[in-house]
């Protein structure tokens, strides 16, 4: 199996996430990512409606397939609808030319899955996610989860695993799965340490390799200021305030908090992999320069004795 080491890219925000992006900035920003080194790229049908998966496709398409780690999702099947009107709803801002049918059944899993790779314009993806199961854990374990298993067997895939926005549920799939990688989104930052509990200790018992998905918690972490968003809803005063005493800790040390929020999320050892989302080449380079950059010991230790982090990690 290949797994993810390092920065790598989310490609919802190409999608024209909350606000449109065009072809060309989407190309930029995969084009950047390449430059800097960054060899993950993530996906899913569910970006754009399958817009992510056009535009990373085409990105690619001019560097050899073997050089880079690719993965997509499954569990919503893009059903084609009539009717006009866009996908805000859902946070896209394109045109809602399909509907989202949730579908963890074998043959859906199968089907969307060749659909992905049509979209994305190669034969094989690295990584398959069973795509935030929440309220579908039954058929995810009892149907999902094996379709992947056969997929992997017969070699179509390379790896799989689940991808959620919380720890719990991919706990179980790391102790009662077979599963290669799972995909922690929003659930080990510096403002959230839940997976720390349980996910990422049996991670590390079984060899199971996590990948972290949005290390600022879609927003507080990256730039902390009135009307910031904390897992995509409007931050607490309680939460902003200690994101701000900890961007003034950062900034003493010489750092930014984005520098300190992608350090904190790579330096466990069950992490192989920190996901970062950029909408342009400025803000994937933004992300490698933080990424790259040294925090200091002191920081970490004036965190904790001012009381902002609880834990002896990293």
């Amino acid at each position: 199996m290949t797994t993810p080491r390092g920065l790598g890219l989310g490609a919802a925000g190409i999608a024209s996430l909350y606000t449109e992006v065009t072809d060309e900035q989407a190309y930029e920003a995969v084009s950047a990512a390449w430059q800097r080194g960054i060899r993950y790229y993530d996906t899913a049908p569910h970006y754009g409606l399958g817009l992510s998966e056009r535009r990373l496709g085409a990105a690619l398409r001019e560097h050899p397939r073997g050089e880079y780690i690719l993965s997509t999702k499954v569990g919503r099947r893009l059903e084609p609808r009539d009717g006009g009107g866009d996908d805000l709803a859902n946070g896209f801002a394109v045109p809602a030319t399909h509907r989202r049918v949730w579908d963890f059944t074998g043959d859906g899993i199968r089907r969307t899955l060749d659909a992905s790779l049509e979209r994305l314009g190669v034969d094989r993806v690295d990584i398959v996610y069973l795509h935030d199961p929440d309220d579908h854990a039954e058929q995810a374990f009892r149907e999902g989860y094996p379709a992947l298993e056969k997929l992997r067997s017969e070699g179509v895939v390379g790896a799989i695993g689940a991808g959620m926005n919380q720890a719990e549920m991919l706990t179980r799939f790391v102790r009662e799965t077979d599963v290669d990688v799972v995909l922690c989104a929003g659930r080990y930052t510096l403002l959230d340490q839940s997976a720390l509990k349980e996910l990422l200790p049996a991670a590390v018992e079984r060899g199971v390799s996590v990948v972290i998905g949005g290390a600022f918690n879609s927003g507080l972490l990256a730039d902390p200021k009135p009307g910031a968003t904390y897992n995509y809803a409007a931050a607490s005063p309680e939460l902003l305030d200690r994101a701000l005493r900890m961007k003034t800790v950062a900034e003493r040390h010489g750092i930014t908090l984005r520098a300190a929020a992608l350090a904190f999320c790579a330096a466990h050892p069950a992490v192989t992999s920190v996901l970062v989302g950029a909408r342009s080449a400025a803000e994937v380079q933004d992300c490698a320069d933080q990424f790259a950059t040294p925090v200091p010991d002191a920081f970490w230790q004036e965190l904790r004795e001012a009381g902002l982090l609880t834990t002896e990690e990293p």
